[in-house]
Parts: C-alpha cells; structure tokens; sequence
C-alpha cells in the first residue's frame, strides 16, 4: 500500500513537472545568470554578481511566474494537446485542473511578494508579466502573428527585469535582444506548423490554420533573413569575443532548416525542425560563456584554491 501511494505521488510530481516544463525553466535560470554577468552586468566581478541576492530574488520570482505561466497555458490547451501531445497529456492529467489551478495562483502570489521585497518596481513589473501570461494563453495566442509575437516577447519579458535591476542600457544588449526574439519567433511560427491538427480541432487562428503553409514558410523565410543584420552588428560592430562562432554557425543553420522547411510537407518533417530550433537556442545559452572565456579559467582557479 506505502509503495501504491508513493509511485502515486512521484508520478503526479512528474506530472507537475511536465506541465511547469522544469526543464525549460532550468535552462532559462541559466540563462539569466550567464546574461547578468556577461551582457547586463559586465563590468561587475562574476561572483558579487552570484551573490547579489536582489538579483537571485527577480530570477527565482521569475521562475515561478514562468512556472505559473506554463500552468495556465497547460490548463486552456488541453483539448488541443490531447491531439498533438497525446504521450505528454496523459501524463499532464494525472494532476487534477483544480490542484493545477491552485498551484498557479500560489506560484504568482509568492513570486509577486518575493520581487515586492526588492522594491515596489519590481512587484508591479512581475505583476505585468504574470497578467500578459494570462492573456496570452486565454486570447493572444489564438489569432495569428499576433500570438507569435507576443509569445516571443514574453519569453525574453524576465531578462527586461534583470536589465532594469543592473541599469546598463547598451545598444548591443537589444541587439542581442532582436536576435533572440526572432530566432523565438521562428521557432513559434514553426510549431504552428507542427500543431495544426490541434489548432484547427480547437479553432485556434495560427497563421498556418489561416493562410496556409505556404505562407506561413514565406514568413519564416523573411524572418531568417532578417537575423542576418544583428548577427552581422554583433559580430562587425559589437565585440562579442568568441560567441561569433555561434553566430556564424548560426546562420548557416537557419539556412539549412530553411532549406528543409522549403521541402517538407508534414507534421513529422515541422517537428524535427521544431526541435533542431530548440536545440539551437539552447547552444546559443552556453554560447554566451564564450564572450569571455577567462570568466570560467579564473573561476575554475578559484575553485581549485
């Protein structure tokens, strides 16, 4: 009986895991880090920059307004993940839609009081970001371009915090902003790609569903093209040390995944795509480690002593 109940409880953790997207979460908390001391905060020592904890409060409140966010997201796609996500719905329902929903209320009310103790600016900046989750997930999301837009911006919204908090507005910090997004939005006009089965069960206006595929390519096309001109001043214009490599490397990727997009013609072919954009945005993360290499050198020193 003890070991019914505890499988029960470590799969309806699993569960809450899997709807929350821990792994993305993790991810994103590195990255946050590894921009604070690279590109928001450069001229600050590494380590004062770990253990400032004003900045380890806004990145674990947002964590949880993520958190939340994955919450209410999971909670209005269920229909529509039940066809394109049926392995990992399953697992999403063994945790009830009452329990997520308290779960998500209690993620946003911590997070909002844990910024409020870093001041009043950040309380209503989170209390914003949580509200714009919501809205995205409840109506933006359903018509198309806009919901792809808006879900771009609202994944690099937390790094908005973290840029206020340190007050170095450099040009090349929305250069590095504009590539991000774009390489998001791609990403998301992709996906929509590989979920219109569920989009049009559910009456969901994604571009795709709306105009077709053929569109939907040509505006992943010109969003490609578009990378090239921050890719091109970060690494002209801006010193970026040895993330020009990635950069690079890059775009001849985008060019091969649009190269192809150009040819595939079903769900499968989008998902593959879908998750080689992924994997390139996450090599992008580390890749800002190779700003400066010698952060890690004397780190790995300091360690040593």
């Amino acid at each position: 009986m003890i070991k019914r109940k505890t499988k029960h409880l470590l799969l309806k953790l699993l569960s809450l895991f899997s709807v929350v997207r821990g792994y993305n979460i993790f991810v994103i908390v590195i990255a946050q880090y590894l921009a604070s001391i690279y590109i928001f905060a450069p001229e600050k020592r590494a380590l004062a920059v770990l253990m400032d904890w004003r900045l380890f409060l806004i990145v674990f409140s947002s964590t949880l307004a993520i958190a939340g966010g994955y919450i209410i997201n999971n909670f209005y796609d269920s229909e529509k993940d039940l066809i394109n996500k049926p392995s990992k719905s399953f697992l999403d329902r063994l945790v009830s839609q009452g329990f997520k929903l308290k779960v998500y209320f209690a993620l946003n009310f911590s997070a909002v009081l844990l910024s409020f103790v870093v001041s009043i600016h950040a309380a209503l900046f989170f209390s914003a970001f949580i509200f714009l989750l919501w809205f995205y997930s409840h109506k933006l999301k359903k018509y198309p371009i806009i919901g792809n837009i808006v879900a771009s911006f609202l994944a690099v919204f937390p790094f908005f915090g973290i840029l206020m908090y340190f007050k170095n507005f450099y040009t090349a910090i929305f250069v590095h902003g504009i590539l991000v997004v774009l390489l998001i939005l791609i990403r998301e006009m992709v996906k929509d790609l590989s979920t219109m089965a569920g989009d049009m069960a559910v009456q969901y206006h994604t571009l795709p569903v709306i105009y077709g595929t053929a569109i939907s390519k040509r505006v992943i096309y010109l969003l490609s093209a578009l990378t090239v001109v921050p890719i091109y001043l970060l690494t002209s214009v801006y010193d970026v040390g040895y993330m020009d490599v990635y950069l690079y490397a890059a775009l001849m990727v985008l060019l091969l995944i649009n190269l192809k997009l150009w040819k595939s013609d079903s769900i499968a072919a989008y998902s593959r795509l879908h998750l080689l954009l992924k994997i390139l945005i996450l090599v992008g993360v580390f890749s800002i480690l190779m700003i400066d290499p010698n952060i890690i050198i004397h780190g790995a020193r300091l360690f040593k002593l």
